[in-house]
This record gives structure tokens, C-alpha cells and sequence, in this order.
């Protein structure tokens, strides 16, 4: 008898279950991702990869500069925009290579100059980075105030021999910008 009083009791909530508003159909709120819809233009890998690294994101917005490299081909903003990112995951020979195949396929790019230069400081080539924020900052008509605090914090190192005393100042890159970067001394 109890196990009829069960399963009556089971069905009757089954039925009232099947009754609800609920169900299976998906509400506005859900957690759970849009269906994709292959109809649509996909946001251009450029994009996604700028918000990405705004994100701090770095690893996927190289990912996404690599979908855009495939759909637009390797062209100088693709390669500046996969360098600076490999730059912002450390990953110094693989930007330095980016950065300066897109420099030789668009030299006037102050932004990429200035990429390179700050990736030319964290190898310890203070000289070369000097010429190189130099240039940015010539193609720049000094407008971009951190291509500037570059150049400057550039020729103060490079003016400190640092003969007799020891050197051991630490620098960081701080992001600013699109794909701007700036070395910023450490307290």
C-alpha cells in the first residue's frame, strides 16, 4: 500500500512538474553561454585582441592577433599589435622579431618605435633604446607624453655610469594606451 501511495505521489509531481512555465526553454537570465549563431560577422581579431590586453589578458589577445593574422594577413598593424603582446607576456625574442617586421614594413608607426624601444631597456640596451625613443618621439611630434618619459628616463640611464656605486634599480613596464608602454622606475 505505501508503495502505491509512493508512486501516485510521484506521478502527481511529475504532472505538476510538466505544468510549470519552466520546462526546457532558455530564459534571458540563464548562465549559460548563447548558442552560436554561424550567420553572423565575427568582431575583427584587432579588436578583440585590443580589449583583450586592456584586459590584462595577454595570452588571449595573441590568440586573437594570430585569427586576426589568418584573416588579414601579416600585415604592420597585425605584427606591431602580436609583438607588443608577446612584450606584455615577456616573451622578448619572439617581440622583438614582430615588432621589427612591421617597423620594416611601416617605419612610421611612433607607437610600435616606442614598443621596441621599451623591449630594447628590459634586455639592458640602454643605448640602442635611447635612438630608438628618439625616433618615436621625432615621428610623434612630441604629442605622446609617455614616448617622452621614455626617451627621458632612457638618457638619465643612460647618463648614470654607475661606476663605484652599485646599480640596482628595478624598473616595470606599465601599460598606457592602445599599445603604449612605459618604463617606470620601481620605489
Amino acid at each position: 500500500m505505501a508503495h502505491i501511495k509512493n508512486l501516485s505521489l510521484s506521478l502527481i509531481v511529475l504532472c505538476l512538474a510538466a505544468c510549470s512555465s519552466g520546462g526546457f526553454n532558455t530564459s534571458e537570465d540563464t548562465p549559460f553561454a548563447p548558442a552560436f549563431d554561424s550567420q553572423k560577422e565575427a568582431v575583427d581579431g584587432l579588436v578583440v585582441g585590443r580589449r583583450l590586453m586592456d584586459a590584462g589578458e595577454y595570452e588571449l589577445a595573441l590568440s586573437a592577433f594570430t585569427r586576426a593574422a589568418a584573416e588579414q594577413g601579416k600585415t604592420p598593424e597585425v605584427l606591431a599589435a602580436a609583438g607588443t603582446a608577446n612584450l606584455a607576456l615577456g616573451r622578448l625574442g619572439q617581440a622583438e622579431k614582430m615588432l621589427k617586421s612591421s617597423l620594416e614594413d611601416d617605419p612610421n608607426q611612433p607607437e610600435t618605435w616606442n614598443n621596441l624601444g621599451v623591449l630594447l631597456m628590459e634586455q639592458g640596451k640602454t643605448a640602442e633604446a635611447e635612438q630608438i625613443f628618439r625616433k618615436a618621439y621625432a615621428l610623434d611630434n612630441g604629442q605622446s607624453d609617455s614616448i617622452r618619459d621614455n626617451l627621458r628616463l632612457a638618457l638619465a640611464k643612460s647618463n648614470h655610469s654607475g661606476y663605484g656605486v652599485d646599480n640596482n634599480e628595478e624598473y616595470k613596464l606599465v601599460r598606457r594606451g592602445g599599445s603604449d608602454y612605459v618604463i617606470q622606475q620601481t620605489p
